[in-house]
C-alpha cells in the first residue's frame, strides 16, 4: 500500500460503541457509509464540505477508499 493511502485509511477509525462499531471519520459520529450516501445522492465534494464543516476534503477521499478496498477483499 501506497503511504498516501496509509496516511488516509489512518482517517478511518473503527470504535466499538461509536456508531454501532460502523468505520467512522477521525472518530466523530460521521460514518463511511454516511459520505458515500451522500455522494450517491448526487452531492459534489464541495457541497458535502459545505453542509458538514467537520468534515475535511481528506475525509471523502478516505471514505471512497476505504469502500473500495473493502469491496475489493
Amino acid at each position: 500500500m501506497k503511504c498516501h493511502e496509509t496516511l488516509l485509511l489512518e482517517r478511518i477509525t473503527i470504535i466499538p460503541g461509536l456508531m454501532g462499531g460502523k468505520p467512522t471519520i477521525r472518530g466523530n459520529r460521521f460514518t463511511v457509509i454516511d459520505i458515500i450516501e451522500l455522494l450517491s445522492s448526487g452531492m459534489t465534494n464541495d457541497e458535502i464540505l459545505e453542509e458538514h464543516p467537520i468534515l475535511e476534503s481528506e475525509d471523502i477521499t478516505a471514505a471512497l477508499l476505504f469502500s473500495a478496498k473493502t469491496i475489493g477483499d
